[in-house]
């Protein structure tokens, strides 16, 4: 079986990829969206099953999704009516959502299981032009409330054997999460230079310097004007962790709201 690689990307404002868009040039997420309707197709084979880390889930523990048929959250707020009838009918996996618990408690890590919870947008929104089948079984797992980059990045080490049975890790947020600076004149130059730092860091050859570097995004000058609080930079330290030994690439990037936006691959 082929070894999936993992994914961070970028899951848009809301509903973008569904309205029409009025806070800014009509075609402002039409790139991200072409892209993400290309994804599945840059993947090696089809993956047995999907482990989506959200920036819109956190909990005490890491808690995974065991809910078979998985309901939607319609956690964004103001947006038209028909964007909250909006479904992604993919499965769940209750026994890969066990498997993943085990492999996080045997990291001596916490780990839970949620009985009901079903997909937030920072699934469903992307899912729904990456994935659009909604074929694949797809299991949530939150970020922990503690925000700590180091033990994200050792959950996604954790994670890692799942890659070797045809399961796809994908962390879902944004490069850029600063509510307040998009569409202002000093997001263009925040976020470029926090991008081109990121891109270094995800790329450098040294597994171990990626790591550090990684764990310590708090210390360039960019990082907290870009990320306020961490909820959306936190999944990538996952996928980055479940390929701590291998390559990591940028895979796409844009400007929306004038704020750069990226994504990347590891493995």
């Amino acid at each position: 079986m082929t070894t999936q690689p993992t994914l961070f990307i970028p899951h848009g404002g809301g509903p973008c990829f569904f309205m029409e868009w009025t806070m800014g040039p009509a075609d402002t997420w039409d790139r991200m969206g072409a892209w993400l309707r290309g994804l599945a197709d840059s993947l090696p084979e089809r993956p047995r099953g999907i482990v989506v880390i959200s920036g819109h889930w956190e909990e005490e523990a890491y808690t995974a999704s065991a809910m078979p048929r998985p309901d939607m959250i319609f956690d964004y707020y103001g947006f038209p009516p028909h964007t909250y009838q909006l479904n992604y009918p993919a499965p769940g996996n209750p026994a890969l959502a066990e498997r993943i618990r085990g492999l996080i408690a045997d990291a001596g890590l916490p780990a839970a299981i949620s009985r009901d919870r079903g997909f937030d947008h920072g699934v469903f929104i992307p899912f729904l032009l990456a994935f659009p089948d909604a074929d694949i079984p797809v299991v949530p797992l939150s970020l922990r409330t503690n925000m700590d980059a180091e033990e994200h990045l050792a959950v996604g080490r954790a994670l890692a054997p799942l890659r070797e049975e045809g399961i796809l890790i994908v962390g879902s947020g944004m490069s850029y999460h600063n509510m307040r600076g998009y569409n202002t004149p000093g997001a263009a130059a925040v976020s470029a230079r926090f991008d081109a730092w990121l891109t270094e860091a995800v790329e450098s050859p040294d597994p171990a310097e990626r790591w550090r570097r990684l764990a310590d995004w708090t210390q360039t000058p960019d990082g907290r004007p870009s990320h306020p609080r961490e909820e959306h930079l936190l999944p990538l330290m996952v996928a980055a962790g479940a390929a701590a030994g291998e390559k990591g690439e940028k895979i796409f990037s844009d400007q929306v709201m004038i704020a750069t936006v990226s994504a990347f691959r590891f493995g």
